[in-house]
């Protein structure tokens, strides 16, 4: 089998508008240490997640459409939609997916001091009862990240192996699917989103992923706190 590192280096593209990675470069990945990129592994598996939500009619969308594959997956919820819609959020608990911390109100790590961006993670952590955390836009900084993972917090940091792009309104939906699939690699973390700006290419590539992929034999899985 190819290696995984062989998959993110040559694959790797970059959208020079938009400024980010469909796959993570390697150097990328030490600028965060101590950030779970993907999953080591030798099995066919996918680690799907979502971002953003829960949104009262764009999660069950999601929820219903992983049913269908009896896959699993990741949510990064924000604080305050967990508060504004609780029965979806409670929904994606009952249905066996994993729950991650995405802060109280989306705020970006690098505009915010550390103990400003700790407290608002932990009021989200107030609704949102996990130890996986993920950082919206992926910024966070080298001292907040030293902090969110001492022995007194233990939060595991997840960032991702390949973005989906799905929050952007001029990429097409099917140039968003055929991106995703040229860049997935077993263990890979991908991201999509579960809100009103994502969902007119994320409905359209969820779908085609998950049926495109368990033809192949790969399983979606969600992931799991301390998974190395």
């Amino acid at each position: 089998m190819i290696a995984p590192h062989f998959w993110r280096e040559s694959k790797a593209k970059f959208f020079r508008k938009d400024l980010f990675f469909i796959t993570t470069p390697w150097w990328l990945r030490r600028l965060f240490p101590g950030c779970l990129w993907d999953i080591k592994t030798k099995e066919k598996e996918i680690y799907i997640s979502f971002d953003d939500g829960p949104h009262p009619t764009i999660t069950p969308f999601v929820l219903a459409e992983l049913k269908k594959y009896n896959a699993k997956a990741t949510f990064f919820c924000i604080g305050d939609n967990v508060k504004k819609f609780p029965q979806v959020y409670q929904q994606v608990i009952d249905e066996g997916h994993a729950i991650g911390n995405h802060t109280m109100h989306h705020i970006n790590g690098w505009k915010t001091s550390d103990d400003d961006y700790l407290n608002d993670i932990a009021t989200a952590g107030q609704q949102i009862h996990s130890k996986l955390f993920r950082p919206p836009y992926g910024r966070v900084t080298r001292s907040q990240l030293r902090k969110l993972h001492n022995d007194n917090v233990k939060i595991q940091t997840v960032m991702w192996s390949v973005l989906a792009g799905d929050w952007i309104a001029t990429l097409a939906p099917e140039k968003c699917f055929c991106q995703v699939r040229d860049a997935v690699y077993p263990g890979c973390i991908i991201v999509f989103h579960d809100s009103e700006k994502a969902n007119d290419r994320m409905s359209y590539a969820l779908p085609k992923l998950l049926e495109h992929f368990t033809a192949r034999g790969y399983l979606f899985k969600k992931i799991v706190e301390n998974t190395a």
